[in-house]
Parts: structure tokens; sequence; C-alpha cells
């Protein structure tokens, strides 16, 4: 056994990318992602690691730096993946050189975004494999794991983490840095220059690889566990739900997926077979429901959990226990809403805005606090940098711009 470490989810995949041997490093900061490469630039002696001006461009370098011949990696929040995917898209009909990785942390119960985006509904449309990890040592386990699956089916791959996972601490066993070779690079106008020729051709082997992960993963241990207990009722999951569920009902049979795209029909199709009734129970979008059921098989899912916000094991309780959950709250705590920091400047920004009267486009980040008393002032938030673009539309229709 090595030494252990306590670790946040996101220290433990900078962890695990170290021992990967990466070599290039490129994102754009996003909570819940950012203590990624906050925590990776400790490794910098053995690796690049730098900030992106966007999501776009962090994929763009990985990309790079994968055909060049060494591992890469980016990471953003999953509304970054929106910006990322024009070249993800590519980059899966392209293949890589050494392993590229994405992190994209996702926000169920919007602590931190705008929206409750699902990335396994983006890159299922990209063809790009996907792994979640269920705690702060599978997330380095799974960032290591991932390189593995890059190389040996020529695709870039998604790790998915979540908020809770991101900033939930965990013990983690450390390992040496594996030194993988750099790959020679090699000119291949072919399989790396996506005019359309190209790209029909390579959308042929996305699919067979595609086809082929799926069928391997039904044998792939290390990512998919069938568990089997009590069969009278047996739990798809995967990522943090999979603790929801040990908790709730540690008698239960699970079908723990590590590997959630594609999914390992056969393994399903077994586990299913084994139990009375099937539960699928996963975060925001039926993403692993729609496609089981489209294989005849029966199960519960939306039908029962929201597909809305975060779940919880006390979720599980109410819903399939019939158990009556009251949640605790303190006599007379004030409520504490997010404020802007001490000396911000764009306090006075507002103040000023307010006091002129004027129409205020925003981005999203802190300052959208903005739209909240006592400044409000901020009317619109869409995304990064929708700020002048949004304002520019509302003074065409006003007729003041």
């Amino acid at each position: 056994m090595g030494e252990k470490q306590l670790m946040l989810g996101n220290a433990a995949i900078a962890r695990g990318l170290w021992e990967a041997g990466v070599k290039v490093a490129s994102a754009y900061p996003g909570t819940p992602s950012t203590e990624i490469s906050e925590n990776l630039v400790q490794y910098k002696d053995d690796l690049y690691c730098e900030w992106a001006p966007n999501e776009k461009v962090a994929a763009e370098v990985a990309f790079g730096a994968s055909v060049a011949g060494v591992r890469s990696f980016a990471c953003m929040k999953m509304v970054g993946f929106n910006v990322a995917a024009d070249p993800v898209y590519s980059a899966a009909y392209a293949g890589v050189g050494r392993g590229m990785v994405l992190c994209v942390a996702d926000d169920p119960g919007v602590y931190s975004s705008q929206n409750e985006q699902d990335t396994r509904a983006v890159s299922r449309a990209a063809q790009v494999p996907v792994l979640e990890p269920s705690d702060s040592q599978e997330a380095k386990d799974f960032a290591k794991l991932a390189y593995e699956i890059s190389e040996t089916y020529d695709k870039p791959v998604v790790i998915r983490t979540t908020t809770r996972l991101a900033h939930s601490q965990g013990m983690v066993e450390l390992c040496p840095r594996e030194e993988v070779p750099d790959k020679p690079y090699e000119k291949n106008i072919a399989k790396n220059v996506m005019l359309p020729a190209n790209a029909i051709r390579r959308h042929v082997i996305v699919e067979d690889q595609m086809e082929k992960l799926a069928e391997d993963a039904c044998t792939m241990e290390k990512l998919n566990r069938m568990e089997i207990r009590d069969t009278k009722i047996g739990f798809i999951t995967s990522g943090i739900p999979y603790l929801y569920v040990r908790e709730a009902m540690p008698e239960a049979s699970t079908l723990k997926l590590g590997l959630v795209h594609p999914l390992p029909r056969k393994l399903i199709e077994e586990f299913a077979s084994k139990v009375d009734r099937l539960i699928i129970f996963e975060e925001l979008m039926p993403v692993i429901e729609e496609q089981v059921k489209s294989w005849g098989i029966a199960c519960d899912g939306k039908n029962i959990f929201t597909k809305l916000g975060e779940y919880s094991a006390n979720m599980i309780r109410e819903k399939l226990l019939g158990m009556e959950i009251n949640a605790v709250q303190a006599e007379n705590t004030p409520n504490r809403p997010p404020i802007l920091c001490p000396g911000c400047p764009h306090r006075s920004t507002f103040w000023a805005l307010k006091r002129l009267k004027l129409h205020v486009a925003g981005d999203i980040g802190c300052y959208t606090l903005g739209a909240v008393p006592p400044l409000a002032t901020l009317e619109t938030c869409l995304c990064m940098g929708a700020s002048i673009s949004s304002l520019h539309g509302m003074g065409k229709e006003t007729g003041s711009a």
C-alpha cells in the first residue's frame, strides 16, 4: 500500500493526471472545475499548465499536443463544453496521437451556473466516451484509465464530474508518475485534416470504435461493476448517486457504471435479468434510462425521480421507502446570500449605472450579483461574453444603437 492523502475530488483528478504522465494541460476556469488546474500547477516541473482565453482554445491546445505525441488535458465546466464543442466534435473524428482527455464539471442544483446542462448528452452527440467517478479515489484512478482508453480506441475521452464530487474529500492512495514516452510525430493528412473527403471516411471509423468500446466495456471491471445482493430491486447508477444508493438501500443490487457512454449493453441486459425490478438512478437527464428502454428493457427512472437538481440518499428514502424526510432548519437563522467582495470594483460601477438609470446587460460570473439587491442593476445574463452582443441587440430594438 502506498501513501494515502485526504483530497478533494478536483485535487485527486490533478494527481491522476500527473501520475498518468500528462505533459500539456490547458483550461478555462469555472466552478466547479477550477481547482483541477489550481492543483495541477504544483506539478509544473513535470508538465506545462496554462489558463486558456476560452474553452475552445483549451480543447484545441490539448488536441495539438496530443497529435504532436504527448498526453494532453483540457478542463472546463459544463457550459464551457458548448464553447469547446466545435473542436471536440471534429477531434472525435480525427482521433489522437497520445491520449487526450477532457474533464467537464456539471453542476446539478445550479450552485454556480446558469443552467443544469448534462455533459453526457453533448458527449453522446460528439461521439466521445465518458467516464464518471464516484469518489476521490476513483477520480484519480479514472483520470489514468481515461488515457488508456483514449490511446486504445484512438478517441478523446471526457471525465464527467459534478459539484458534489469536485468539492468532496476522500482518501486517495498515491502512486508514482508514469513516464510515458513521447510518440514521434507523423504527418497524416487523411487522419488529422477534417476536410469532407477525410471526414466521411473517419466517421466510419468512429462508429466502429464506439461499437468496439461498448462491447469491451462489458468486461472492464475497473470501470463497470455488478454487485448482486438482494435481487428484489436492482439499481443502475453512476458517479455520486451510486453512493446515495449504497447509503439508503445497502442491501439492493447495483450495476455501478464508470463508463457511462457508450453503455455496456450486454452487461446491462445480464444485470436486468437478475433483478425483479430495475431502477435507473442518474442525475439530470435520463441518458441511461432512455437507452435501456430502447433495448426493450423495462425499468423505472424519471417516473420516480426528478430531472431537476441534485440527488440525495434522502430522495431514495422518500420515494422508494416511503420515509417522511423533515429538513432541519435552525430557528431565527438570518439569510446570508452571496455578496460582492469588499473593495470589488464592480460594486461602484453597478452603483453608478443604477444612479444613471441605464439598462445593463452582463456576462456570467460573480458580477451577476449586480442583479440582486441592493444593486439590482444587471438585467440580462446568458453566458460568457454575451453582454456586448445582447446589449447590441437591445439597442437595435429600442433604436438607441
